[in-house]
């Protein structure tokens, strides 16, 4: 199986400043680990948007898979209260 390119919106740059520092290398490896397995188990497609979106402690990171382009887009990381008003 070949593995997803990883991309990300600009706004995940500012959305990953505001998480504690402690919790910032456990979101990038699962963020890392999307790019093998795409859909991994605990992983919900969102019913409003193409979007799915993984749990990681409190925070939620929500991404756009592109089979036909093997591209990942993650769009958000943010706390549960927060990531789904965006």
């Amino acid at each position: 199986m070949a593995s997803y390119e990883l991309r990300f919106k600009r706004s995940v740059k500012k959305d990953l400043r505001r998480i504690a520092n402690q919790d910032i290398p456990f979101i990038l490896n699962r963020i890392e680990a999307l790019a093998v397995e795409p859909r991994p188990p605990g992983c919900k497609k969102l019913s409003s948007k193409e979007l799915y979106r993984v749990r990681q402690g409190v925070y939620r990171i929500l991404y756009e898979i592109f089979d036909d382009k093997l591209v990942i887009l993650v769009v958000a990381v943010a706390k549960r209260a927060l990531v789904y008003r965006k």
